[in-house]
């Protein structure tokens, strides 16, 4: 287990044309692993676009899947070269007529698709009309941090973040499509009262309402992008910040044994204490 690791918010414009959105990424992870980043993360829909009846773009869009894959292709090459995991997210195709999934990919640092988070709980405008929800968590691990992924409107289930706790997961992955600035509120809520690291992504058009942001396990924000525009923001998880020592090392393992001796069940199983 090392004690830090350095990951890159990313920021950038999310349009309907795969190639636009793409291009964008692939210059976002340079610029990451430029800066030592190990893992870039991306917002909901980053590189196929996202659907919803509220987004003024959606009338008459239909998903160029060719072009999706060639784009997501690219990207899983560029990680490759780079040696560097991305994570981003975008429709997923289902067979016959079902919808999509709006999905997180998960990339390794040899460009492998390892895995896919499909977000599970979806908006009504969601579920009636534009994705099929998903059915299991995703947790990965980078240099013994461990990672999972939850997307928008799912800031507003305590359980799932819940979840994440009891998987021993120390940053969770949070990409969004909303201009709504109540989810950076509950998203530092969850990140105090789970401690865990939480990093908020948003595309930049979003960002007016809320930039994309790291937020630590104490609740507060570690560092924010510009509120204007794209940007990428390269930031470490350090467990030996003494900022973070009681949120990580005493509030934690707490927290986690007070549930144990009341019988709470987490979603995710026993809440591991990985940080003794």
């Amino acid at each position: 287990m090392t004690d830090r690791i350095r990951i890159a918010v990313a920021q950038t414009p999310v349009t309907v044309d795969p190639a636009v959105n793409g291009t964008a990424i692939r210059s976002a992870i340079r610029l990451a692993a430029d800066s030592g980043a190990r893992l870039v993360h991306f917002a909901e829909g980053a590189l196929s676009g996202y659907a919803g009846a509220a987004k003024p773009h959606y009338a008459g869009w239909h998903v160029d899947w060719t072009a999706v894959t060639r784009e997501l292709t690219a990207t899983m090459t560029l990680a490759g070269e780079l040696g560097v995991w991305v994570v981003v997210g975008g429709n997923h195709r289902l067979t016959g007529a079902r919808r999509p999934h709006n999905a997180l990919w998960v990339i390794d640092d040899n460009g492998d698709l390892i895995d896919r988070y499909d977000k599970r709980l979806l908006s009504h405008a969601e579920i009636t009309g534009f994705y099929t929800p998903g059915d299991h968590v995703c947790t990965f691990e980078v240099d013994g941090f461990r990672f999972g992924c939850l997307l928008c409107i799912e800031v507003n289930f305590p359980e799932l973040w819940l979840e994440q706790a009891g998987l021993g997961v120390d940053c969770v992955l949070f990409s969004s499509f909303s201009e709504d600035p109540v989810f950076e509120v509950i998203a530092r809520g969850h990140a105090a009262t789970n401690n865990v690291w939480v990093s908020m992504v948003v595309p930049s058009q979003c960002a007016h309402a809320a930039p994309s942001a790291l937020i630590g396990p104490h609740g507060h924000v570690l560092g924010r992008l510009r509120p204007d525009g794209p940007g990428v923001l390269c930031i470490d998880l350090d467990r030996t910040d003494p900022d973070l020592d009681f949120a990580l090392n005493k509030a934690r393992p707490w927290r986690a044994r007070a549930r144990a001796d009341y019988g709470v069940r987490i979603p995710g199983g026993v809440c591991q204490d990985r940080h003794p």
